[in-house]
């Protein structure tokens, strides 16, 4: 049962990572404020950084790299951690409101948690697998 709803999770975190990723490239401004203001090529950037969401979130679908997958987004999510907790006690918040930013900041927590937790279940699964 355990393993079914990483399994879940593992695909349901796939396909979010990857419509974020795609996001990137659909409505580039939008993301522009989120990419510090003392760091260049602001869109290429936003662009990099929706290409290797979308990467990541790939992997996730492929068993043999599903444990990659899941430790890049997790390290990922950590690169982008500091931006959101900077939102959270920003004057202006990027996201548009301060109870919005704290909701994203949560939702990242709840994202870095279930990254965690399918490299995890699939390392487990792995090792269980081998003769």
């Amino acid at each position: 049962m355990k393993e079914k709803i990483w399994l879940t999770l593992k695909f349901v975190l796939a396909i979010f990572i990857i419509y974020a990723g795609v996001q990137h490239f659909i409505d580039p401004d939008k993301f522009i404020p989120f990419v510090p203001s003392f760091l260049p090529y602001t869109d290429a950037i936003i662009y990099i950084s929706g290409l290797v969401e979308i990467l990541f979130g790939l992997t996730l679908f492929f068993k043999n790299q599903a444990h990659r997958g899941a430790w890049g987004i997790f390290i990922l999510m950590l690169i982008f951690l500091p931006i959101h907790v900077w939102d959270v006690f920003s004057e202006h918040p990027a996201i548009g409101s301060h109870n919005a930013a704290m909701i994203r900041l949560l939702f990242q927590g709840l994202i870095l948690f279930i990254a965690w937790g399918v490299k995890n279940s699939v390392s487990t699964h792995k090792q269980l697998k081998k003769p």
